[in-house]
């Protein structure tokens, strides 16, 4: 009886397994986050249109965010959508930006996973290096096939071309494919490039001020999650109750944008 006592926690010790296994676990889905919905994912809520973001689609962007992305190298760049990003959680970081490429989709895609633009207007009717035909942007996030080049992404022209232009199947209208390849841009943008989130030079045109589709964008971010915007929430009641408050509240209350 004795050493069977004795033996019991040797046991333990000895397969090298932490005193709690489940911890681990409990961690991990603790970084899982949902997004609340864009106004246009809303608004097709209400007409029953399911051409919309899906909640899957925040775990895929979550996973797939390197480290860099949740650090104070990007605090700068969120802070018109996010002004509390350093000091949040990181799941609510990773909300946070499972929450822009929504926002980010929403403007350039309508959030429709199978949308197809062809550009045939002045400067933007180039070909596509990979395809080598008048390059398309297409999915939930506008991309190129020349992407899969330029940023390790995983489409592959040889078989999508044998498949319909709206097919589903094809890898870079799926959903996955599109938006790890969104991570990577947006991360070689702020990270390996140092541009601003929000610049002339940005990938995506919704991005760049003064474009049409920016002013789009900045009406998607504004429901961004409530943790960016716990401390204006605090500041806007503090004003209400002192004389004078009211400007500092309607100041606090509008949405920073740049």
């Amino acid at each position: 009886m004795w050493i069977a006592v004795f033996l019991a926690p040797a046991l333990a010790v000895g397969c090298g397994g932490p005193p709690h296994p489940q911890a681990p676990v409990a961690q991990a889905q603790a970084l899982d986050k949902p997004a609340p919905p864009t106004p246009l994912a809303k608004e097709k809520a209400v007409l029953g249109d399911d051409q919309t973001w899906k909640p899957d689609w925040d775990k895929i962007i979550e996973d797939a965010l390197p480290p860099d992305l949740l650090s104070p190298k990007v605090a700068k760049d969120v802070k018109a959508f996010c002004p509390r990003f350093n000091s949040l959680a990181v799941a609510d970081k990773r909300a946070y930006w499972a929450y822009f490429f929504q926002a980010l989709s929403g403007a350039e895609a309508g959030l429709r996973s199978t949308a197809d633009v062809r550009h045939s207007e002045p400067g933007a009717a180039v070909v596509d290096r990979v395809s080598h035909r008048v390059i398309r942007s297409e999915g939930l996030l506008q991309l190129a096939f020349e992407d899969a080049d330029r940023y390790g992404c995983e489409f592959d022209w040889a078989e999508d071309r044998t498949l319909s232009e709206h097919d589903p199947q094809k890898t870079i209208l799926q959903p996955k494919n599109n938006l790890l390849c969104g991570v990577k841009i947006l991360t070689n943008q702020l990270i390996d490039q140092g541009k601003p989130l929000l610049s002339q030079s940005s990938y995506w045109s919704t991005l760049r001020p003064g474009w049409p589709g920016y002013d789009t964008f900045l009406k998607q971010m504004t429901n961004a999650p409530t943790a960016c915007r716990q401390m204006q929430l605090r500041r806007l009641s503090a004003s209400a109750a002192i004389p004078g408050g009211t400007t500092e509240a309607a100041a606090n209350s509008v949405p920073n944008s740049r």
